[in-house]
């Protein structure tokens, strides 16, 4: 019998060490750059940054810079804030892929009710390490990890242990779909975690609580709101799910004054407008997640709805089990998913779109400020700002025909650029990515221990199911009848032909 091939056996290319001229202290400066800086100074073409310590030192052209700065020429490229990713279950990026032809209850199906309990601990530390470096090579310079597959400490202990070996900026979301909220987040070995990781100042990890409110009428998540109260710590729920969470979660959460600022709703996606207006009178914001909307059947993403009433916006892409996992996806399937509806609407009145009412430079600002903003950092990161910390993103390929000319850099970002094209990001004045390729031995291992994740669902769900949750079942589709049936097609010509 053949052996089945895993990556540890393949030839892989080797890690990329840290140029001498990067190690971390010496200043630096970007030259000749289009600069998104995201804030009142706006784009500054053939702009430079200069870079000091972990922090933005000081914008403009033509900057003097001290003695031993080192230099990135930046020229023909976009140099914007690093993006930020909201809501990403990054432990599910160990099964990338997997569920690409899932709907929305497929994925309860494998998750919830099957097989998410087969995630170990040293499962959740490969998947998150590898999302971490992932993001990183995609531009998102911070994350938050909506980590709800953490069914026991340990498990929480492999995640932040991933995300810890990672130069990136991150915040944990605690989160376990296979547990109650109002008793594992009571529970004293969620504090003393808490307390263990978290407990003294770190701006390179935070701490939040995940999960979501199920429109119970005893409202049982009530204690787990007071915990995150209690203990000052920002929540994160997916709300407004079609078929899970919907008005009455909202209208609990209002009635028991639990709607705040520091909530973030993910999707919101089939929601009335009496939820989104007591969304946004009490400052919540909304993580939205067109890739997983469109496809999954959360509801229709909503930033229509939250652009009339004044709902601040993130952006985040969910889960690699299905989709794309760089915010340039996110921003391009925001944007297109939004524009698509207002035409749809304006066809059914016999009507045209004349103006868009969303524009390029609202979902970079949602990729980037509007996440600091739903995860609380907007006063370190999110804006290239003098004082702020140095979480950046050069966007340049020279070797890519789609790169040139840059004529519109907001469109070109959303619309031309990818992830390919990120030469070199820059997180807390640390450069991670340079010229193209990650720096560090951190690809190798992630590589080594995924492979072993993958191994162990294979082996433990055995090849029947393990298919099964890669290929699921196809529906019946009831073909219409042709009223133009007089004519076959003739699949090995272009041509139509009558029947005889």
């Amino acid at each position: 019998m053949t052996k089945r091939m895993t990556a540890t056996h393949r030839p892989t290319a080797p890690d990329r060490p840290v140029p001498d001229e990067l190690v971390p202290g010496r200043p630096l400066v970007f030259r000749h750059a289009t600069v998104l800086t995201v804030d009142a100074h706006g784009v500054i073409e053939d702009g430079d940054v200069l870079v000091v310590g972990d922090r933005i030192e000081a914008i403009g052209r033509d900057l003097a810079v001290p003695e031993g700065t080192v230099e990135i020429d930046a020229e023909g490229g976009i140099l914007m804030p690093g993006m930020i990713d909201s809501h990403r279950h990054m432990y599910q990026t160990a099964l990338r892929g997997i569920g690409a032809d899932w709907t929305l209850s497929q994925y309860f199906h494998f998750c919830y009710l099957n097989w998410g309990h087969l995630f170990r601990p040293q499962d959740i530390y490969a998947g998150n390490l590898l999302s971490a470096l992932e993001a990183l090579d995609a531009g998102v310079t911070t994350t938050l990890d909506w980590s709800h597959g953490l069914q026991t400490v340990e498990h929480a202990d492999a995640a932040v242990d991933a995300l810890q070996a990672t130069p990136g900026r991150f915040v944990l979301a605690y989160g376990n779909l296979l547990g109650a909220p109002w008793e594992w987040g009571t529970g004293p070995e969620f504090r003393h975690f808490a307390e263990r990781r978290f407990g003294s100042s770190n701006d390179m990890l935070g701490l939040q609580m995940a999960f979501d409110v199920t429109a119970d009428p005893a409202f049982p998540e009530k204690k787990a709101f007071e915990t995150a109260r209690e203990m000052n710590l920002r929540v994160t729920t997916h709300a407004g799910v079609w078929g899970a969470t919907n008005d009455d979660s909202i209208r609990l959460m209002w009635e028991h004054g639990f709607m705040t600022s520091d909530i973030t709703y993910v999707h919101a996606a089939s929601l009335s407008e009496d939820s989104y207006h007591r969304i946004a009178a009490t400052g919540g914001s909304v993580s939205v997640s067109a890739e997983s909307e469109m496809n999954a059947g959360q509801g229709y993403p909503p930033t229509w709805q939250l652009r009339r009433h004044g709902i601040p916006v993130s952006l985040s892409m969910d889960s690699s089990m299905w989709w794309s996992a760089d915010l340039f996806s996110a921003m391009r399937a925001t944007l297109s998913a939004d524009r698509a509806r207002d035409h749809l609407a304006a066809h059914s009145r016999d009507e045209t779109i004349l103006h868009n009412h969303l524009r390029a430079e609202d979902v970079v600002g949602w990729a980037t400020l509007g996440g600091a903003k739903a995860l609380g950092l907007d006063a370190l990161t999110g804006t290239v700002t003098p004082g702020k910390k140095a979480d950046l993103v050069l966007i340049k390929n020279n070797r890519s025909p789609a790169m040139f000319p840059l004529i519109h850099p907001y469109g070109h970002t959303v619309f031309q650029a990818g992830r390919g094209d990120v030469h070199t990001v820059m997180v807390n004045g640390r450069v991670v990515k340079h010229e193209h390729a990650l720096l560090g031995d951190g690809l190798d291992n992630a590589r080594e221990a995924v492979a072993e994740t993958v191994e162990h669902f294979r082996t433990t769900m055995g090849e029947r199911e393990w298919r099964a949750a890669r290929e699921p079942e196809s529906p019946h589709t009831e073909k219409i009848a042709n009223p133009y049936g007089y004519t076959a097609w003739d699949g090995g010509s272009d041509r139509h032909r009558p029947e005889r």
